[in-house]
């Protein structure tokens, strides 16, 4: 079967590589619905039994077609003899990040204090340089109103129907069905996660692993879990960010119409339902910039205001209407001697008290970090933070957010880079924002993502790596041309 499957992946994506070629815009509508759908797609395609190198070479898809619009767009450039943009500050930082990630990558591990293999490097190297990619992409493009318009019903409507799909998940599909789908064994015999969320189960060698811990919220004790809207995404925080970015784009750019309107309160019921109270925090912090922007104090701000005062609603309201499961017994049992361990009880807590772990973890992450930065500035080495080490067993020196893990990843430059690139292109959608729609949609979204960063990994998902970078390049440069 291993052939057969090879072969049909291999005609399906010569013909979508094909199409690429020949528009490379048509990458990003592919990024924006694909990329939605990739996660569920290839734990579906693990339980069907399609696994090791043939799933690795499926999962490559989103690489594979970056690369041809990437060959494409130089390629046009060569032919025409001039760049397809002008670069500017943004472009430049861009390139010295990526430099730097290609410098170290480079460096031996031992000279730096690493322990990261050679495929673990491999991986943090993708991680870093995709969004460079995705942004240079996105700044090689001239997209016009129509371009524009199908985005923008592509993004809300891959969003709507991901927002659908988790909200009937939730109510009318079993906990049970998740500890058994397939989806464990994905994360962890795949992608090499050791996550010990709700449906622990036991290795041979002693060792428990099951679903990602935020598939669910804990409410402390051994009451029942709070389902959260993971959907295809099978994550509660990469569906999150998915919908932060549809509805500030949409606020932006689409008129006030039945679909519209219909679409949107399902991706915010949605983004609800995913309790990330960041990414509610985020969405203000998209709103107050679009405020500025788009100069409309009085609605964009109230509006802004209005969802901070949600969001602390919703931590109070949820946890008494939110649909809820119950543990294992092996769930139990491993939770009680995790907190033996770090001798914590496991008393209940509100979502928004002091004791709450997942803000107080998130807090103590970021401090590691930046201490982690200051002791060590010139950087561990590729693969010695965030997801990468955790999925290939390196020992983690930061984790959480992305300033303080490519800080201690690439060293203080690193991350003086990263955070000036960020500026940058913020600086520069926000000057086109003020006389594009869509760039202040745009800046808005890409506001949001920075503010993510600070407590979260967000290039660690693909979808805003490939998707956030390559719109806020392409909208630079449609109302900046020269950069």
């Amino acid at each position: 079967m291993t052939v057969v499957e090879l072969a049909l992946y291999a005609l399906l994506l010569a013909a979508v590589a094909a199409a690429v070629w020949l528009r490379p815009v048509v990458s990003l509508y592919l990024f924006v619905a694909g990329l939605a759908l990739h996660n569920a797609v290839m734990a579906a395609l693990y339980a069907a039994g399609v696994r090791g190198s043939t799933l690795t070479a499926i999962t490559a898809w989103k690489e594979i077609l970056l690369a041809v619009a990437l060959a494409r767009v130089i390629l046009d450039g060569a032919r025409a003899r001039r760049l397809p943009f002008r670069p500017g500050v943004a472009d430049w930082l861009a390139l010295a990040f990526a430099g730097l990630a290609v410098v170290y990558a480079l460096v031996p591990q031992s000279a730096l204090g690493g322990a990261a293999s050679h495929h673990t490097v491999a991986l943090a190297l993708r991680h870093d340089v995709i969004p460079v990619g995705a942004f240079l992409l996105g700044r090689s493009l001239r997209l016009g109103r129509d371009d524009l318009r199908r985005l923008a019903w592509t993004l809300l409507g891959t969003a709507g129907a991901v927002a659908a799909v988790g909200l009937v998940d939730v109510y009318a599909v079993s906990i049970g069905w998740w500890r058994t789908n397939g989806v464990i064994d994905y994360f962890h015999q795949h992608l090499g996660y050791d996550y010990h969320g709700t449906g622990t189960r036991a290795e041979p060698g002693g060792a428990t692993y099951g679903l990602p811990e935020n598939f669910v919220y804990n409410v402390g004790g051994d009451k029942p879990f709070l389902r959260r809207l993971v959907s295809t995404f099978l994550s509660p925080l990469a569906s999150g960010y998915l919908f932060v970015v549809a509805l500030l784009v949409t606020a932006a750019v689409l008129r006030a119409r039945k679909v519209v309107a219909g679409l949107a309160l399902v991706t915010a019921a949605g983004l609800l339902w995913t309790f990330s109270r960041s990414s509610l925090l985020a969405l203000a912090v998209g709103l107050l910039v679009l405020a500025v922007v788009r100069r409309r104090p009085l609605v964009l701000g109230t509006a802004a205001v209005l969802t901070v005062a949600v969001a602390i609603g919703w931590a109070h309201v949820f946890p008494k209407i939110g649909p809820t499961g119950n543990w294992t017994r092996v769930d139990l049992v491993y939770q009680h001697k995790l907190a033996q361990a770090q001798q914590s009880r496991a008393g209940a807590f509100s979502a928004t008290s002091a004791s709450e772990p997942s803000l107080h973890e998130h807090w103590e992450s970021l401090k590691a970090g930046v201490r982690t930065m200051i002791h060590h500035p010139q950087g561990y080495g590729l693969g010695n933070v965030g997801q990468t080490a955790s999925r290939t067993g390196t020992p983690l020196k930061a984790g959480e957010s992305n300033y303080t893990e490519l800080g201690v990843e690439l060293g203080v430059l690193g991350a003086v880079l990263w955070t000036a690139w960020g500026l940058a292109v913020l600086a520069g959608l926000v000057r086109a924002g003020r006389r594009d729609a869509w760039a202040a949609g745009v800046a808005a979204a890409f506001a949001a993502i920075l503010a993510l960063a600070v407590q979260t990994d967000v290039i660690g998902d693909p979808w805003v790596a490939y998707c956030v970078w390559a719109l806020a390049g392409a909208l630079m440069l449609r109302a900046s041309p020269d950069g």
